[in-house]
């Protein structure tokens, strides 16, 4: 069952949930739908990459599954394990003999499901999100590569599991590195950037209704002076929202430089960040 209708009706479903989705974004999120594609969104950290995907899960009431990568996830931690807990009881007060015991221990009452083999075998409209691909080691990816070419995973014991529902997947990265051609080859593409300055406003417009027009611009135009500067980590999308909520929550008429200099700890998290933009921007404690 398709999700989307048409490149509009993308357009429209992110924008209900919160998330201003451009051409672009609309027309690859349709096409990996009625193409059952995986989207590879890549580009800087704070650019709403994760967010795609919790934003086409809310939008179509699908459920949300969520791998997150790092360095030494293995097969165990992304796909499955079994309970050996509960497979040594049934060991310990088995009967039947062995050939009978393994048949059942190794059955599927005994499989603790992870991520990947959770969104597989889902009978639910499913959106998996697989976060910071290029965290994980390289031989995550020979794993995902079954999984994205033909929606099946192998369980030895068990055999081959086939997707009953095909789910909606979105891998992030943040390109810390390459990842392979052959994964690349079956996603479709998205680079994810900063916004524009008009779609920065909107978007704090969308998700702070409180804020005024003048405030949104205040934020917006502080955040892109900030991402000028050399900064170990830019404010991302999110944190603009933050500092519009922020300046709301504290009664501030806007964002004069004495709330933004008291406030920056709500955009930067860098000490060094922070004095950089102290200096360049000529804001005081």
């Amino acid at each position: 069952m398709a999700l989307f209708s048409s490149v509009d009706d993308a357009r429209a479903k992110l924008a209900s949930t919160g998330y201003l989705a451009d051409q672009a974004v609309a027309t690859t999120v349709f096409l990996a739908d009625a193409l059952t594609k995986p989207i590879l969104v890549e580009g800087p950290a704070g650019t709403g990459k994760t967010e795609l995907a919790k934003a086409v899960a809310q939008a179509t009431g699908a459920r949300l599954v969520r791998l997150q990568c790092y360095e030494g996830l293995d097969e165990a931690r992304a796909l499955y394990e079994w309970n050996y807990r509960k497979q040594l009881l049934r060991i310990q007060g088995g009967t039947g003999g062995w050939d009978a015991l393994q048949e059942d221990i190794f059955g599927p009452d005994y499989l603790l499901e992870r991520p990947l083999l959770a969104a597989i075998r889902g009978s639910e409209p499913t959106v998996l999100l697989i976060d910071e691909t290029d965290k994980a080691d390289v031989e995550i990816e020979g794993l995902l590569l079954e999984l994205l070419s033909d929606y099946q995973v192998t369980v030895p014991e068990l055999g081959t599991v086939r997707a009953e529902q095909v789910p909606f997947v979105v891998l992030t990265s943040n390109a810390s590195r390459e990842l392979s051609e052959a994964l690349k080859r079956r996603c479709l593409y998205l680079h994810a950037d900063y916004p524009s300055a008009e779609r920065e406003r909107q978007i704090v417009l969308t998700r702070v209704p409180a804020a005024s027009a003048e405030l949104a611009d205040q934020v917006v135009r502080a955040v892109r002076a900030l991402r000028g500067l050399e900064l170990r980590k830019p404010p991302s999308v999110a944190e603009s929202i933050d500092w519009a909520r922020t300046v709301l929550a504290i009664g501030a008429p806007g964002l004069d430089d004495a709330t933004a200099a008291a406030t920056l700890g709500v955009v930067l998290k860098h000490p060094s960040d922070q004095a950089r933009a102290r200096e360049a921007l000529s804001l005081r404690r």
